[in-house]
């Protein structure tokens, strides 16, 4: 009789056993849910509502031109706001739209600065408007001005039918050249967009025609000049170039 309630006993634990773990394990992923649930709602309050991840900063890089001011004006980033909240298009765009500025990256910077990376345009050439000098990028953007030419930059001298687009002719033209072949240009004389010539600064003029096949025409006329004296060079056909020794 002792050894059968031995047995009963040893039964009843084991059955306990058995079911406390059948209630762990049911229990195991109510506790896990809670838990993920918890976690999701911390991040939630962390991202979208704790001062923690609210913007305090917003750092500019690579900016020469334009200070670090002016590009956080325009980029109109609110201080204070949550960080994952803003707007980076809009800033993106909204400094984009500067004519200094030629290509913007504006991202989170965790835990609480935006970071906006610029690349400013560099100048190829100047051209003079209005009775001041701006400068030219490689594009034909007027993006600057200067006091006076920079020493070794080319001048263009657009005409009286030359418009926008005529100056972006000029512009691509100059970026094609050499550097020791572009500091020897005086300036670059724009009639229309296919009509653009090299003046030299020891007077020699360069007929070259349009932006096209700018790269083949700045390496003939290279050759051309150290081979060659003359006054005017035609690289406007840069498979058959010719020279003369007058101009007109």
């Amino acid at each position: 009789m002792e050894q059968e309630d031995r047995r009963s006993r040893r039964t009843r634990r084991r059955f306990a056993r058995r079911q406390w773990a059948r209630r762990w394990l049911s229990l195991r992923y109510v506790v896990a849910l809670v838990a993920v649930v918890a976690l999701v709602a911390t991040a939630v309050w962390l991202v979208f509502f704790s001062a923690t991840l609210q913007v305090a900063k917003v750092e500019v890089v690579g900016n020469q031109l334009l200070s670090d001011a002016r590009i956080r004006e325009v980029a109109d980033v609110p201080i204070g706001d949550q960080l994952a909240l803003v707007d980076l298009a809009r800033a993106d765009a909204r400094v984009g739209s500067l004519a200094e500025i030629e290509s913007v990256d504006v991202t989170r910077t965790w835990p609480d600065a935006v970071r906006i990376e610029v690349v400013e345009r560099t100048a190829v050439a100047v051209v003079e408007l209005a009775g001041r000098i701006r400068g030219l990028d490689a594009e034909g953007v007027v993006f600057r001005d200067y006091k006076t030419v920079p020493r070794g930059m080319p001048r263009i001298r657009p005409g009286g039918a030359a418009g926008t687009d005529a100056l972006k002719e000029a512009a691509t033209v100059v970026s094609a050249l050499p550097e020791d072949l572009a500091t020897r240009v005086d300036h670059v004389e724009v009639a229309t967009v296919d009509q653009i010539t090299l003046v030299m600064r020891d007077g020699r003029q360069v007929l070259w025609g349009s932006a096209e096949e700018s790269e083949l025409k700045a390496q003939v006329i290279d050759r051309l000049m150290a081979a060659e004296k003359a006054l005017v060079y035609d690289v406007s056909v840069p498979g058959n170039p010719t020279v003369r020794e007058t101009a007109g």
